[in-house]
């Protein structure tokens, strides 16, 4: 396997980790892009591990999930009683070009924050000793003492799970909501307001048709407060499955607000949030310039030249939808 771009900020020159991404996600060690297991579904003996390690990962989704711990320069699958550091997410079971889908989650991950500086959980590609690809994310809400900071998605703050409303119940409702649900439980939410927004512009951008709202939370901060959580759980499910728009089944707005193309349905939304004309305008040319950076970083991706271009496409499709705002 040849690398020439860091797997994690896809900076050019490297064959692993660069300096900057080593700080990020492994606070400064010199932690190997290669895991020292086989990838899951490939020998019996590790498999026993990863099942066993499923057991303990209360992160809920579709996609299997693993825990990881870092001792020092080295990443493990973690034993009972021990708290994770970081979440490992391998080739998925299911949806076309799945072999793509951990390269997709973490461009579309550095893109937001790079090109877009949105705040992100910390993310990288990491590969097995078959050299299979698994995207691995640093847990945001574990203090370096290894205790929980407190974090609550969105389905919790809205009150509903499968047993009140179904198994469909985090995708139910529309996302104004969010901003309602923000409104009762952040004190300071107005200054959270424009993050959510940039948020959801990204997501319409890069086709993410699964912002349900378990990939939305607050988190608590050193000072006892809530903010909005790092975003996490970013990538362009158009690639792999064949899904709506929206995640949530009302869309942006409730049916009785949004009878109007995606561009009215954000100024509709803006004005329903209260978020200030100024504030509305800087986000809009955010997120309608820099398709350079875009390019560049699809570029330099772990996606096959194929998925690449499509993953290119679909976003400048969007472009236009968007440049009607």
């Amino acid at each position: 396997m040849k690398i020439d771009h860091c797997p994690g900020t896809l900076a050019e020159g490297y064959d692993t980790y660069s300096r900057a991404c080593l700080n990020r996600m492994f606070d400064g060690r010199k932690v190997s892009h290669l895991l020292p297991y086989d990838a899951p579904n490939s020998n019996r003996q590790t498999d026993e591990l990863f099942e066993e390690n499923q057991q303990r990962i209360s992160i809920s989704g579709v996609q299997e999930k693993f825990s990881v711990l870092q001792e020092k320069n080295k990443l493990r699958l973690i034993k009972k009683g021990e708290q994770g550091t970081h979440i490992l997410k391998p080739i998925p079971q299911f949806g076309k070009r799945r072999d793509q889908m951990p390269a997709n989650e973490h461009l579309t991950m550095q893109i937001a924050r790079q090109v877009y500086n949105i705040e992100t959980a910390e993310n990288a590609l990491i590969f097995f000793q078959n050299e299979t690809p698994a995207y691995i994310t640093k847990r945001f809400d574990v203090k370096t003492d290894g205790s929980k900071k407190a974090k609550e998605d969105f389905a919790t703050l809205s009150g509903k799970t499968p047993q009140t409303h179904g198994e469909h119940y985090k995708y139910e409702g529309n996302y104004l909501e969010l901003f309602q649900l923000m409104k009762t439980f952040l004190p300071a939410y107005r200054i959270e307001i424009p993050k959510l927004f940039k948020l959801l512009i990204f997501n319409y951008l890069f086709s993410n048709g699964d912002a349900h709202l378990k990939n939305f939370a607050i988190l608590e901060t050193p000072l006892g407060d809530h903010r909005l959580s790092p975003a996490y759980d970013l990538l362009n499910t158009r690639i792999h499955v064949d899904d709506s728009i929206f995640a949530l089944d009302e869309g942006l707005l409730p049916k009785s607000m949004s009878q109007t193309n995606i561009a009215g349905q954000f100024k509709t939304l803006a004005e329903q949030v209260e978020l200030k004309s100024k504030q509305l305008d800087q986000i809009i040319t955010t997120m309608l310039e820099n398709s350079e950076g875009v390019t560049r970083l699809a570029k330099a991706s772990f996606l096959e030249e194929s998925t690449k271009r499509t993953y290119i496409q679909d976003y400048q499709y969007r472009l236009k939808q968007l440049q009607k705002l």
